[in-house]
Order: C-alpha cells, then structure tokens, then sequence
C-alpha cells in the first residue's frame, strides 16, 4: 500500500478537523434543536460540488480571556466561506457555525466574512450570509465589537453594487442584526430563528413586560410587525430553495441585466378573467394578487413582505422571460390606502430594482393615503414622500396600469407620467380624480345639499354626474396622462410589448454624490 507523503498527510488530518464543527457532541445538539449544520446548510443551498472553501485554517488570533485550553482552538474558528454556484451562477457565502463556540463573532471570523464581501465587489456577484450565533466573543473584547463595524462598513458598500441576501437562521442578537438590516433581503425560519437588539432579560429588568423570544424576535414577529424581515419559511430546507428561486430574478451586480429565462407561455395569452374581476361597485374589494397571477409567465410570483403592510403587494415575476418588479395596490385589504407602512415597504423594493436594473411594473387601485392622527404624528408625510422619491428617482422601464382608483395625492405618488412613468395604461374601470365622487360632492356642493328638498336624492344626482364626468380614464387620457385605455384581457401582451419596447431605455439623474432621501 502507497503512503502519502508526510505533508500531504499532515494537510489531510487538517482538513478533516476544519470540517469537524465544533465536534460530534456539538453536532448532534445541533441536530437536536430542529437545525442543520453550517456544511449541510451549505450543501443544500450550493450546486452539488461546487463550494470552494477559503480560510479553513484560520483560528483566533491569539488566546484570549478564559481561553487557554487548546481544545477552544478551532480550525475555520465560528465561521465557514467560500464561493459556489446557485443554478451555475456565482456567489459568495458565508455560514455562521453555532457547533463552534455558539457561532461567536471574533477579529478572525469577522475578517473571514470581510474577505468574501471584499470579493464579491471586486468580482460583481451576490453574498449569502447564513446568520446562526451567539453574538460577540466576550472574551475578546471591543476587538470583536471592531470586527462587526468592519463587516457594516462593508455591507454598506455593496450595497446596491451585488444582491445581499441574509438568512436567520438561530439566534441573531445585539450588535450583530445590523448587518443583515443592511441587506437586501432577510430570510428568516419560523421557531427557530430570532433577531432583537436587547433580550428579553433585558427587557424585563428595563421595562418591566414580561415577552418570549419568539413573541419578541421571531420570524412572524418581523414578517408581520416589524417588516423587519422579507420572507418567512416553515423549515430551513424551505428557506435554502426560496434563496435559490429570489437569485433567478436578479442580476449578478449592478452593471448587469436580470437573467432573461425563456417561457412556454404564450407572451401574446390574453385571459377573459381580467375582464371581470374589478367589481362594478368601486366600493367592493378585489384581491390584485389574482390579477398579477393571471397575467405573468406561468402565474408565479414571488411575493415579498407578504405578511407586513398587506394593503401593499410587491415582488418578482416575469413577463415574456423578463424579469420585473411587480408594485401593487391591495383592494383587500384597507382598500388599498396608502399609509406608513405600506409606503415604506413600497419604496425600498423599488430603490432595490432600480439599483439592479429590473423593470417595475404598477398596478394601481389607490384611495389616498390613510387620514387619522396616528398617521400623521407618525409620519405619513415622510413616509409618503420615500415612496414618491424612490419612483421620482428610479431610471429603470416603468410601467403603470391603473385598475380603479386612482385618487388625490397617491395618484401623483404612484408612478405617474408626470414622475416620469414610461407607459401609463388604464382599464376602463379606472377613476382618476382628486378624490371619491362622494367626497367631491359633499365639498363642492355642501350648501345646496343643505337646502335641498331631498338631499339624498340630490346627492345620489351629483355623485353620479361627477363619476360619469371626472371618475373614467378618458379625461386623464385627453391631456395625454394615460397613454391608452385597454381591455383588462390583454393587458399581458400590452406589458410585454412595452417591455420589449423600453429595452434600450437610457435615463439619467443630475450628477450628485447622492440624494436625501426623507428618512
């Protein structure tokens, strides 16, 4: 039998304790609680054989308080890297290993993930980081609190140059949720994984209230309080393949278009449906997510936020190949108003398409924004201004189809020719005024309602003349604000047609180091 040589010997044993974790024992606790392993994470999100691991011989720089036992020194320390292939496509990534001293961040795990960031903007690809631990290593000290504000600093300048996607997938606390916050996107997994800035020992020596990890930063809790998080998933098998499945709809860096994927669908399908699926009481809701399905390839959309500002529906789909941002009022739910929310959530998906060159596509049914004190004491003047800011300032095709209302001020904020919309398309359902018929009519004639002989009949009269004269598309068409009124059936053909038209669209903003967005 040949021996290896004693190097290559040496260089095998190494390898197989880098690979090892934090040990069997810590594995199978690992196991135990409901999670996967950093490398079977890895295995299961990558292409088959396709990671290639860097800094696998790594270890703490030197031994630090309480640590002198060399059973505590680690190779890799808390943190796997390297680069793979999603769907042949390159990216970088970065797993947390909690096996490993519960996936503390210490000077050599943060410059590990400093590196593959560093990488992934030199080279113009997507960084995944798989997020699973403790926090900062206490017995470094501010050295590993150091070590967080340079992977900060690092996220920030990728931001909008490669795609960042985090996914939570055990604890992430303290210091450490702000680099995920500085993503693009953040998975989470439903009962196994959390992010808050202090605990809850924390908050109940401060503020006295008495909240499990899970009510205070648990995947449901940011999906649908906080907005924190984009997606929540059951399981983190789930989570993997809805990362792989976002990453078809984005480009690898800013300096490229989204991957075209061709469709059996046919792009010139129209569907009946469309046709009737406004009601024709404008004050009956419909649910847009059906429309959106019936118009797209194949009717899959990936919906983003799903579970946060519901009145608001955005994500991924394509047309004819392309991939697009989809924009949506929500008649189901609050009618569609516009309120802090929904307006928050709206304009950062869009800052991220044009950031990454992917077409937005509006559907519009909106009342107005929300009335109310808590509204405005909230902020609803700056929330609405982020989300007419991120459509003034985008640059990428964009594409407006107003179902049914468009009203008042949201009319303006949601992709209007006049923010420099591209297409504005309207069914014949749509209404475009400064506001309801029946507002406008209890304002403009409240004196002859009040002398009238029978002010309900009167104002049924009013409302009526006010709908057939200002609440149709035609008017808005006239002056050239709607490009075309079109048959709700073939409003897929329509958007295709136009996407395939506004290919080569070039748009610029004046020269600035940047803007100030109303934050």
């Amino acid at each position: 039998m040949t021996r290896n040589h004693p190097k290559i010997e040496q260089l095998n044993d190494m390898r197989l304790r880098s690979v090892a974790g934090g040990g069997p024992q810590r594995v199978e606790k690992q196991h135990q609680s409901g999670k996967l392993t950093a490398r079977e994470r890895l295995d299961l999100m990558l292409d088959p054989g396709s990671f290639r691991e860097i800094d696998a011989f790594v270890v703490q720089r030197e031994r630090n308080f309480g640590m002198d036992d060399p059973d505590k020194q680690f190779l890799g320390d808390s943190v796997i890297t390297g680069w793979g292939t999603i769907n042949g496509r390159l990216v970088y990534v970065y797993a947390q290993d909690f096996t490993v001293m519960g996936g503390s961040l210490s000077e050599a795990h943060a410059e590990k993930i400093c590196k593959v960031l560093d990488m992934a903007i030199k080279n113009g690809a997507p960084v995944i980081g798989l997020n699973d631990s403790g926090g900062a290593r206490i017995q470094e000290g501010v050295v590993s609190l150091g070590g967080y504000a340079d992977i900060f600093l690092r996220n920030t300048l990728a931001s909008g140059v490669v795609p960042q996607l985090s996914v939570i997938m055990g604890p992430c606390a303290g210091g450490a949720v702000y680099s995920p916050a500085l993503t693009d996107f953040i998975f989470m997994v439903k009962d196994t994984s959390y992010m808050f800035v202090t605990g809850p020992d924390v908050v109940r020596t401060v503020t006295h209230e008495d909240v499990s990890f899970e009510e205070l930063g648990g995947a449901m809790t940011h999906n649908a309080l906080s907005g924190v998080s984009h997606v929540a998933a059951n399981t983190e098998e789930d989570a993997l393949f809805l990362i792989r499945e976002i990453l078809g709809y984005m480009p690898q860096n800013n300096m490229e278009d989204p991957p075209f994927e061709p469709t059996k669908d046919d792009p010139l399908r129209t569907d009946e449906a469309l046709n009737d699926i406004v009601p024709d009481d404008p004050s009956k809701p419909y649910d847009v997510k059906e429309a959106i399905k019936l118009i797209v390839d194949e009717g899959r959309f990936f919906e983003i936020h799903e579970h946060f500002a519901q009145n608001i529906v955005v994500g991924f789909a394509r047309l004819g190949g392309h991939s697009v941002g989809i924009v949506a009022n929500q008649p189901a739910v609050l009618a569609g108003v516009l309120d802090i929310k929904a307006s928050e959530k709206a304009a950062r998906f869009i800052r991220f398409c044009d950031a990454f060159n992917i077409p937005i596509i509006t559907f519009e049914d909106v009342p107005g924004f929300m009335p109310g004190t808590d509204q405005e004491h909230g902020g609803i003047i700056r929330s609405g201004a982020k989300l007419l800011y991120a459509y003034c300032e985008a640059t990428v095709p964009k594409i407006t189809v107003v179902t049914r209302k468009a009203y008042g001020g949201a009319y303006c904020v949601m992709n209007s020719k006049h923010i420099r919309s591209d297409l504005n398309l309207a069914w014949p359902t749509a209404e475009l005024a400064v506001m309801g018929p029946d507002g406008a009519v209890n304002i403009i004639f409240r004196r002859e309602l009040a002398e009238a002989e029978d002010p309900v009949a009167r104002k049924a009269e009013l409302v009526q003349e006010y709908r057939d004269r200002f609440a149709n598309p035609y008017v808005a068409a006239a002056r050239g604000y709607i490009d075309d009124v079109i048959v709700p059936s073939e409003t897929r053909p329509r958007l295709i047609n136009a996407l395939e038209m506004l290919q080569n669209k070039r748009d610029t903003n004046p020269p600035k180091k940047h803007g100030n967005i109303p934050l």
